[in-house]
């Protein structure tokens, strides 16, 4: 049976963990080539090998987000080696708490440097190789904070927030490329990140959640799937809120 990314190539931002790494292991069982985009190169090239034991295509590429020539490099380098760049997911993120009047200048400047001008420069760097292919589809993961209030999260939250705008901004100059831009909002899921979440933190999470727990990493990987292929031919500009039904509650 075919998968729904036979042919296709994928550059996952992030994709060495988390989000990241659940994407790169759905994308590449549904037929992409995998690139698995990171600073860490380890555990970048070990997930890497897992996904080719297992049948999968998928390689590591060492990138930082932050800087445009990092991204310059990768990308090139993927359209000379495939011939193609068919998907990019910006999943890379980072996260710390602090309120407005405690986040600091350099807190501020690197949440946003990672989470929202890492985007920016992610589809600036990919959208003119699509575009010379006729087309392609750009997934962000944007997150439930930057669609409703959330206190303590200040710099995070903005950085969110600006994501799902600058989807909706990009898909609309794109679109007559043959080029798809949608965002993702994640709830709290089960990653890494979780981890350091405080006990009564956690608790209060889940109390907020209808479906009475936390996602997996896969809800959002395939919630990605349908978003970059070409089953969502027609979709452009829009939000996937995938959180267990809380924002409809707030």
């Amino acid at each position: 049976m075919s998968g729904r990314l036979d042919g296709k190539v994928a550059i996952i931002t992030g994709g060495a963990s988390g989000l990241g790494a659940a994407q790169a292991m759905l994308f590449a069982r549904e037929g992409a080539k995998t690139i698995i985009a990171d600073r860490d190169r380890k555990a970048g090239e070990t997930l890497a090998d897992s996904i080719v034991a297992s049948g999968g295509t998928a390689e590591y590429g060492m990138l930082d987000v932050t800087d445009e020539t990092s991204w310059a490099t990768l990308v090139s380098s993927v359209v000379e080696r495939h011939g193609a760049l068919h998907i990019l997911s910006n999943t890379a993120g980072i996260i710390h708490p602090a309120a407005t009047v405690d986040e600091s200048v350099e807190g501020w400047n690197r949440i946003v440097a990672v989470n929202q001008t890492g985007v920016f420069l992610g589809m600036r760097a990919v959208i003119p190789h699509m575009a010379a292919q006729g087309g392609g589809a750009i997934v962000n993961v944007s997150s439930l904070l930057g669609l409703i209030g959330f206190s303590g999260m200040i710099a995070y939250s903005a950085t969110k927030g600006a994501i799902r705008i600058m989807t909706k901004a990009a898909a609309m100059e794109a679109v007559k490329q043959g080029i798809r831009i949608n965002a993702i909002i994640p709830g709290p899921m089960k990653t890494p990140i979780q981890v350091n979440v405080p006990p009564e933190v956690d608790a209060w999470q889940r109390s907020r959640i209808p479906m009475g727990d936390l996602g997996e990493p896969e809800d959002i990987a395939y919630g990605a799937l349908y978003l970059a292929s070409d089953q969502a031919k027609y979709v452009t500009g829009t939000e996937l809120i995938i959180d267990g039904g809380w924002s409809v509650t707030t």
